[in-house]
């Protein structure tokens, strides 16, 4: 980051185990605030932001907050004079004002929508969209990205959609509470529409379509446009996703040699013959769709019936998820792990390639919460795409500004040693 270029500010709810985070990370965006209810996604993103080098900026400025976001109060008011954010103080100088927010972010819970669920919508307790909207009116942030399952685009939900898009842009629709239509005056957003993106399209080797609104606002838009990003273009599969990470679970028993070597050799051997026959197929060789799962969810498994025999056809058992080997040798669960006659099973590690995790990226809890946080993410590839293509419509505007000489904000107190600090990060390429 050129130090004369300020940093793009962040704000994300839902956050999860940081699959979107490390995608607008990626993209150039600062995180201030990752809010997250779930304890083990919590220590996941503190342990990494802690430990990884190239976050060093979250470190000094991003607040992880462990809360249910209906808690989260980012600036102090009247009715909460207490609140607002902590480390980000050191960075602005102050608390956080409304308006001065590049993006606010949020992945919210996807079972009031999921095709798997039971489809309520707005009638589900766990419909975060109204605290998203509240949060949006609270900050009026210069951008919004909201992603949800792809079942929210169904037509059964068309009312839901409408009455979002109104509350932002400003138009008519149904109240949900109601079922009344009423003329919204709008917050000021224009609508970039509701995308369905397919991770595969995006160097993901997983059919994962999520949908994505983005809403800018429209002083910040002018006569910009938004572009929504194009597939990178061809396809990324599991086997080669998952050829290192494969052989090197089954290296420790080639080596031994004996009966033991000619199983590890011959279980390595069909799983490889039919994750390259997968390749051949019109889908390219990609998985099905992770599923994460919940508390309430028995044990870890890569899904329903269906997405179990996707997987069979690429040498996957999707029966449960395997122990680490280190785990195995001591639990001695090899044989269910990686010599079952359906083929071996992933582990956590492999999920978070299959999700476009980087390999980096570490996951706390045990072998079920760690496949949770995997299963539920938002793919990072993904997350990049769209986040680089909002970043590129905000530094648009801020070229325009200055050409136009309309008033800038003033540099906040920390701005410029943090942007010429972190361009060592960026130049290492911002992940993990």
């Amino acid at each position: 980051m050129a130090p004369n270029v300020r940093p793009l500010i962040s704000i994300e709810i839902c956050a999860g185990a940081g699959g979107q985070a490390i995608g607008l990370h990626q993209a150039g965006f600062k995180h201030l605030a990752l809010v997250e209810i779930d304890k083990y996604a919590v220590e996941t993103l503190a342990w990494n932001i802690e430990h990884r080098s190239n976050w060093s900026w979250e470190r000094r400025y991003c607040d992880v907050i462990s809360d249910d976001v209906n808690n989260f109060r980012p600036i102090p008011s009247e009715r909460y004079p207490g609140s607002g954010l902590s480390k980000p103080v050191k960075f602005l100088g102050r608390q956080l004002r409304r308006g001065e927010l590049d993006l606010l972010a949020g992945g919210v819970p996807c079972p009031p929508f999921s095709h798997a669920g039971k489809q309520l919508g707005k009638d589900d307790e766990r419909d975060l969209f109204p605290r998203m909207l509240e949060l949006v009116d609270e900050l009026h942030p210069k951008a919004v990205m909201i992603e949800n399952v792809r079942g929210i685009k169904d037509a059964k939900f068309v009312d839901y959609r409408t009455y979002i898009e109104a509350r932002l842009a400003g138009g008519r629709a149904k109240r949900p509470e109601t079922g009344l239509e009423e003329d919204f005056a709008g917050m000021g957003y224009e609508i970039c529409e509701w995308e369905v993106l397919e991770a595969s399209d995006f160097g993901v080797p997983q059919l994962r379509p999520r949908a994505v609104l983005v809403a800018i606002r429209a002083d910040v838009l002018g006569d910009i446009k938004f572009v929504w990003p194009t597939p990178a273009g061809g396809v990324y599969s599991v086997f080669h996703a998952l050829e290192k990470s494969m052989k090197a679970r089954y290296a420790p028993y080639i080596s031994m040699g004996g009966k033991t070597g000619e199983i590890a050799q011959a279980s390595l051997d069909r799983w490889m013959d039919k994750a390259l026959k997968a390749r051949e197929k019109r889908d390219g060789g990609i998985a099905p769709t992770l599923v994460g799962g919940s508390k309430k969810h028995g044990g870890a498994d890569l899904g329903p019936s269906r997405a179990k025999a996707a997987w069979g056809t690429l040498g996957v058992s999707g029966m449960g998820v395997a122990n680490n080997h280190e785990q195995g040798e001591k639990k001695q669960s090899q044989g269910r792990d990686l010599f079952g006659s359906d083929g071996p099973m992933l582990t956590v590690e492999q999920a978070a390639i299959i999700q476009g995790f980087p390999k980096e990226w570490e996951f706390t809890g045990g072998k079920t919460a760690q496949y949770r946080q995997v299963g539920n993410a938002f793919p990072p590839p993904v997350a990049a795409a769209v986040g680089q293509a909002i970043a590129d419509v905000l530094r648009a505007a801020d070229e325009r500004d200055a050409r136009n000489s309309e008033p800038q904000q003033k540099p906040l107190p920390e701005q410029v040693v943090p942007a010429l600090a972190d361009s060592a990060d960026d130049r290492q390429g911002a992940g993990v």
